[in-house]
């Protein structure tokens, strides 16, 4: 039945209006919303703007400087930043969002807010996944991540069309490599030492290429690997696989209670296993102290790796050429939609900041 006065003909343009309001709302929202602030680039990541897209070069300072005693009426020597230069694959990231007409008309106004919320929680799934699969080495088509075993090598690492998105140290590296002399450490000791990418140890047996559960002796050598590179871990992190484990150690130590919870984890806590990610986080998204590193749980982490890192360093380069957009899009007859995309890059850029404990 049509109501009086009615063309059945001729659509409603509220309808249209109220979904473009509700885009130009969004938009505006979108404007506030920072993907640098998310706490996954937050923790891993130095920010790097470019002009240009595809694979762009990026300019960052080494450890160089030091301080030196001057004596009364001395001059302290001069000194220079010791840069270096690294190749960043830059890429478009976007998804298409869209509503029918029909679900406007049956007084379900709110379904383009809905579908762009959730579009904006894709985002923030998508950044997460993508910063843990190129920290840990991961293999991935969507980011183009490749995998990273134990004992790959140095030289292989650092090969741009092999591995865009770089990686700490692999074993066998040379004078020529991006190895540098820390302390008291020389070249060879340094490389007495071994690859940040190794198998897990057990217990009862020495370390071997299929790897085996995490044990505290992985932890440990992580922890030497990177003090001997000038480094200072203060941070694990792990899947819930391996946070149940650590949970049982005598040396694990849960967060002070704030009388609060929090979701500022790296990704959005859930409740699986039995451990509550929502009630058992700190505000600042840790979920408990070992050997004076705070962990960190995230779901996308493998059962069969973990990571140790100095964050204070910010391992990882995030190079954005645009942030996150939306734009109105025109799908078809009877379909009112919107894009959001955003074109950035990532790259391990600090080979020393990081361990990768394996246990394929």
């Amino acid at each position: 039945m049509v109501a009086a006065g009615t063309n059945p003909g001729i659509a409603d343009s509220s309808l249209s209006s109220t979904a473009n309001r509700v885009l130009v709302d969004y938009k505006d929202a979108i404007q506030d919303y920072k993907v640098t602030e998310m706490p996954v680039v937050n923790m891993f990541a130095e920010r790097f703007t470019t002009d240009t897209g595809g694979d762009v070069d990026i300019t960052f300072a080494k450890p160089s400087m030091g301080l030196e005693q001057i004596e009364e009426g001395a001059t302290p020597a001069f000194q220079h930043t010791d840069l270096r230069n690294e190749r960043v694959s830059v890429k478009e990231y976007g998804i298409a969002v869209g509503v029918t007409r029909r679900m406007i008309e049956d007084s379900r106004f709110s379904e383009m807010e809905l579908a762009l919320n959730e579009a904006r929680r894709a985002v923030q799934r998508h950044i997460t996944k993508h910063f843990i699969y190129a920290v840990f080495g991961l293999a991935d088509t969507t980011f183009g991540t490749t995998a990273i075993a134990a004992g790959t090598n140095e030289t292989d690492i650092e090969t741009f069309a092999t591995y865009p998105y770089g990686g700490f140290y692999g074993a066998s590296p040379s004078s020529g490599n991006r190895l540098n002399e820390y302390g008291g450490y020389s070249l060879s000791d340094l490389n007495s030492l071994g690859t940040h990418y190794f198998a897990s140890t057990d217990a009862s047996s020495s370390e071997s290429s299929t790897g085996g559960n995490l044990e505290l002796t992985d932890i440990t050598k992580a922890i030497e690997l990177m003090s001997a590179k000038g480094q200072n871990p203060d941070t694990i992190l792990v899947s819930p696989t391996h946070y149940k484990t650590l949970l049982e150690l005598a040396d694990f130590t849960a967060p002070f209670s704030t009388g609060t919870t929090s979701t500022n984890t790296i990704d959005t806590p859930t409740t699986k296993g039995g451990i509550d990610y929502v009630n058992d986080v700190s505000n600042d998204g840790v979920v408990g102290q070992l050997y004076g590193l705070n962990v960190v749980v995230n779901s996308y982490v493998p059962k069969t790796r973990a990571g140790i890192f100095d964050m204070g360093v910010k391992p990882v380069a995030y190079v954005e050429r645009r942030g996150l957009t939306v734009e109105e899009a025109n799908p078809g007859f009877g379909i009112m939609g919107s894009y959001m995309s955003m074109r950035y890059g990532l790259k391990v850029i600090r080979p020393e900041a990081g361990c990768i404990v394996i246990s394929d």
